[in-house]
């Protein structure tokens, strides 16, 4: 089917290109909301509140906060930056994270805000506000040890070597994480030691990751987000179930 060319001059403009970018669900992602308010020259908010007129779904937010959109390699600048912007209880609004996502890109945006457990307020398609009731959540943390009990490899150690891989440096990855140079190669011996295979190398003046290095974190991470997907879901069916629906023993 082709579409006319349309702007905010047109009638039923935005009608014709929601329908044109819905998806085979038909819904309409969040990246194409914004495509459209651009392409039409309106604020998303306008987008958004002609989608919900029209009774289609915004899916998939570009900054994570529902839908299933994939994540990046973490950039620890990203995060400092968030930060920056956040108020004291760890929350940016949707349009400073955008703007910040200039400078990178959405998905890296993304997944520091994932990682730093940052929350995202004022939805500039309409689609949540500020949140006014109590939310809870269910938190994991993984690890992997061995036979000693000798933690080996988790969030601590994943964040050394991401950063490690970040700056090409173990002295600029250690004083980020506020601990000595040393500790942090003690850290990397223990892995080497009980993985039997070398994690980093030098070349360069700089530090790398070796491929067992980066397999290892890409894996830690798909095991962490499988955890807690299947964390969340039990939990909602435990605890987040409609009151009527409730049992009490």
């Amino acid at each position: 089917m082709n579409f006319p060319n349309v702007n905010e001059e047109t009638p039923n403009g935005l009608e014709i290109l929601i329908e044109k970018y819905r998806d085979d669900n038909g819904k309409l992602s969040c990246s194409n909301s914004f495509k459209i308010a651009k392409k039409v020259g309106v604020e998303p908010m306008i987008v958004g509140n002609k989608a919900k007129e029209m009774g289609v779904r915004i899916a998939s937010c570009d900054l994570g906060q529902f839908g299933k959109q994939s994540i990046g390699v973490f950039k620890h600048e990203v995060l400092q930056d968030l930060e920056k912007i956040a108020d004291s209880e760890k929350r940016v609004y949707c349009k400073a994270a955008r703007e910040l996502a200039k400078k990178s890109n959405l998905k890296t945006v993304r997944t520091a805000i994932k990682r730093g457990e940052i929350d995202v307020l004022y939805c500039q398609l309409g689609c949540f506000t500020a949140k006014k009731r109590t939310r809870l959540y269910i938190k994991t943390k993984t690890w992997i040890e061995n036979q000693n009990k000798t933690r080996l490899f988790g969030k601590g150690k994943t964040e050394l070597l991401e950063l490690i891989a970040e700056y090409g440096s173990i002295e600029k990855a250690s004083k980020i994480l506020g601990m000595s140079v040393i500790r942090a190669w003690e850290h990397i011996e223990e892995l080497r030691k009980n993985l039997d295979d070398a994690l980093v190398e030098e070349g360069a003046g700089q530090i790398s990751l070796t491929l067992v290095a980066q397999e290892f974190i890409t894996n830690y991470h798909t095991l962490q987000d499988e955890i807690e997907d299947f964390a969340n879901a039990r939990f909602k069916e435990l605890f987040l179930k409609p009151r009527n629906k409730r049992e009490f023993g």
